[in-house]
Order: structure tokens, then sequence, then C-alpha cells
């Protein structure tokens, strides 16, 4: 680190154990917020949720800050600076500062970017890119937004000008100029979605979805038919090149491979990833002395054969689409939207996860539900109940998860996608989602639900709403990404 000051420093915290030791109570919780009203002139919006205890307006949304246009889908978010700048070359001119947001939108291919440091309770729009700029570089549908240290911005890609699967990366520089796609050479990933990367060992991971042309209609019998446009492969790029090196193919078990963490430790080249459809999880770490990794299956979630009112039988898998990991790398968290559970496991020993934490938050198989069937079930000896929270009952599963940075409170939104929503939960779309709150024992393992916790987005000013991924104003355990300090 001979080339980094100690008198400046960028955003963030300089290691994940500093976050969590030395990091503030969130007071406020950033929320993706989608209309599932396409008719709708005013669009999708992000919620600003008070979440401190002691505020007279805890568990309100006090501001919302609307796109006023259809058809966004806004999805995933994240910043134009965190702590992977938090040092700062000696050199350097500026110091990187964490005050912006950036909103990409799935279906318009719209990115938003947003002024949060001028009134961070009333975040504001300052600049939209037309999604003819995505295209233009022969891209769409933006989902995962990570800064460089370099001052850059990266958002992950799933598919081509026309819609059909690619897996790539679109850059912008720090005033959000669009600089073109990030990986070089004629390799290139069959699918994308999520993505991290470690300096230190010089890789970068990303996961796989499938073609905006497959899921923007909703979840057909037939999609997996041809594997070239939905994903089941984790591909490993050098972090130096920008080059695809290494891909990983998980098989029927890793089908539609979701969120991906490299432990937060930078110095640790391991890490895990959900596969929703089928609700597996895979441990992958480099190899002794090779830059290529190998991957496993470490957490085995096993579908359940339900009729669902029609008559027929048929497997229903738990559909994993968010894993979290606390910043000791202690904890990893799990949801499973179609199952309705959030699971908590011990992965001190990640090749070995032991389960420490389940909670039943809804879902498809609740006991309430007249027409549904579970003709076979491994897990369960009975349905779980429908869970209620202040009189309301929550309807969907659960979905995207923010930890606290001290790693005590999980807070867990409902919607996943919103044509899926309306497939898969359409009284939750026609009443609106929630964000409900778990109290975590940090010390002994295992999680409970806050039962005095609840927003509600039944009573939206333009009608019921569909709340998505949450960020901290100050950075979090899904946006940061920690360098080494001799990277």
């Amino acid at each position: 680190m001979s080339n980094k000051t100690a008198c400046c420093r960028g955003p963030g915290y300089a290691t994940p154990l500093d976050a969590m030791r030395s990091g503030p109570r969130e007071k406020l919780l950033y929320t993706v917020t989608v209309q599932p009203n396409l008719d709708e002139p005013h669009g999708d919006y992000l919620s600003t949720v008070d979440v401190d205890p002691v505020s007279p307006t805890y568990c309100q949304i006090v501001h919302r800050t609307f796109t006023n246009r259809k058809g966004d889908e806004l999805h995933h978010s994240g910043w134009n600076a965190c702590s992977s700048c938090y040092f700062v070359d000696e050199n350097s001119k500026t110091v990187p500062k964490r005050d912006r947001l950036v909103l990409p939108a799935l279906n318009s291919d719209f990115v938003y970017i947003l002024d949060v440091v001028t009134d961070p309770r009333k975040p504001e729009i300052i600049k939209t890119i037309d999604g003819d700029v995505l295209k233009s570089h022969n891209v769409t549908g933006p989902h995962t937004t990570h800064c460089l240290a370099n001052g850059n911005i990266m958002i992950s890609v799933m598919g081509d000008a026309e819609g059909y699967a690619k897996g790539d990366f679109i850059l912008f520089d720090s005033e959000f100029n669009c600089i073109g796609t990030w990986t070089k050479g004629e390799k290139k990933a069959l699918c994308g979605y999520d993505f991290w990367y470690q300096p230190y060992f010089d890789v970068m991971v990303s996961s796989e979805w499938g073609a905006p042309n497959k899921w923007r209609r909703g979840w057909k019998e037939g999609d997996l038919d041809d594997m070239t446009q939905y994903g089941c492969r984790l591909n490993f790029y050098k972090w130096s090149t920008q080059t695809l090196y290494q891909t990983i193919d998980l098989g029927l078990d890793g089908i539609t491979p979701l969120e991906i963490r490299f432990l937060h430790d930078p110095k640790r080249p391991e890490g895990f990833v959900g596969c929703a459809l089928n609700a597996k999880v895979f441990y992958f770490k480099k190899k002794t002395d090779s830059d290529e990794f190998e991957a496993k299956k470490v957490i085995d979630i096993p579908g359940k054969l339900v009729d669902t009112g029609n008559g027929k039988a048929e497997n229903m898998g738990g559909m994993i689409s968010d894993i979290i990991i606390s910043l000791d790398d202690r904890f990893l968290y799990v949801n499973c939207w179609r199952h309705g559970d959030v699971r908590q496991y011990d992965i001190t020993d990640p090749e070995s996860p032991k389960l420490t934490g389940q909670l039943f938050l809804g879902g498809a198989i609740c006991s309430d539900l007249p027409n549904v069937i579970v003709k076979e079930d491994k897990e369960l000896k009975e349905r779980p109940p429908a869970r209620y929270v202040k009189g309301r009952r929550l309807e969907g599963g659960p979905q995207m998860m923010q930890l606290s940075l001290d790693g005590k409170r999980l807070y867990v939104s409902s919607s996943l996608y919103s044509p899926w929503d309306k497939q898969f939960y359409p009284k939750m779309v026609s009443q609106g989602g929630h964000i409900v709150l778990i109290d975590v024992d940090t010390v002994n393992g295992g999680i409970s639900l806050n039962e005095d916790f609840l927003v509600d987005f039944g009573n939206e000013p333009y009608g019921p709403s569909l709340p998505h991924e949450m960020r901290y104003p100050g950075g979090d355990c899904t946006s940061d990404i920690w360098l080494a300090d001799d990277a």
C-alpha cells in the first residue's frame, strides 16, 4: 500500500470487520419499488423508508422519487463509489464520494442517476441515460451495478440489442458518460446476471439468468429447451485483462444461478451462488496454485410435489432468488420465494454449511390456501401457517434481503420481478408488497420475526406497488466490495 495516503480516505470502510464493528445503525432504507400497473404514468420509484426506531416516522415511506416513465421495471441499484474506493492513491487529485445512486431499468434499458446527498431523505434524479445508449453498444437488460476503484461504474447486462442472451458489462465514467462494453477478446459469456470481483486474485466472477426475450414475458414451459438462452454457468474473468478464461457448467442443479458473492474478506478466493429454479447453493473456490476455480453443491433444498389447484401434482422448486453473507463471513442467508422461508446457515466451514435458523414468511404452500395440496414434502411434516404482521397477511414470499452492518437485523421484501409476481403471486400484486424485519442472534445463530415492523405497500398514492432491492445510504453487505490493502 506504498502508493496510498493515510490522510485521505474515500467512502465506506477499510475492511468488512471495520464496517461491522464501527458502522452506524441504518436509519434509511432506499427501496426500489415497481408499479405493476403499466398504464400508471408516474411509473416506478425509489421509496425512502425510515428505519430509525426513535423516529416519529419509523416504518413509514417518507419520500418517493418517481421516474415518471411507464414500463421501466427498476430492479437493482448500486453506487458511484463504495468501500472499493476507500484507499486513495497519494497522487489522486480528488477523493471519491458516495453521493450518486445508480438505478438501471430491466425492461426499458434506461439508467437513472440519483443525488442522495443534497437531501438523503429526498433523493432526486439528476441524470437519465436513455435505453438507446445501451442498445448502441448491442446490450440490454442492465442488472447489477458496482463501482470500480478507478472511478468508473460497471453494470452487468443480460441481452443483446434484440433481446437474445448475452453476458457482458457496460462501463460509465464518473460523470456517467458511456465508455462501452467491458469484456475484451473473442470469448463471451452466453448469459449474464450478477458479478463480484477480487483484484487481489486478478479475478471477477459472474452468474447467469437468461435472455430478456424469455424472462420479460414470464416463465413458460419449454424455456429450458435452449440452454444458450437460459443460464446454468459461472464465468470467471481475468480482472487485469478483462477476458473470460473459465466457465463452469453447474448442470441441472445449477439452472439460473443468480446472486453471486465472494466472501467479504478480499484475501479469501471463495464464495457462494444461489441457483434459483431448483433451490441449490453452490460453493466455489480457487484451486491451489492455479487460476482455475472449482464448484460444488453444498446446500440442496428439495422440491415439493404440489397440486396448486389444477388437479396435477408438479415439482415446486424453492426458487432461491437472493443470498447474503454477513460481513464477518460467518452467516449465509438464503431465501426460498416459492416455498416461503428464509434460512440462516453457519458457514464457518464454507464447504459444509450448517442450518441454524429458518423462518416462514408466506409462500405458495401455506396451510390456509384451500386449493393447494402438498403430495410430497421431504422436509416438512405439515404445511406452514400463513404469516401475519400487524394484522396483515403476508402475500407472496421472501425475496430480496438486506442485512444491517452489525449483522443483527435482516430486512426482507416480497417482490421478485413484476411479470413473475403476476404469474405466481397475483394477490400480492393486487394488494401490494411489503418489507418485514428479522432479528438475528449473532452469537448463537437463529432468527426470529420482529412483530412490530411492517412497511406496507398496499396503500401507495398511485395504487399498490411492489418493493424489491434495498440499500442503506452508507453502503451495505451487497453493494460494497473490499480490496486487499496491497492489491
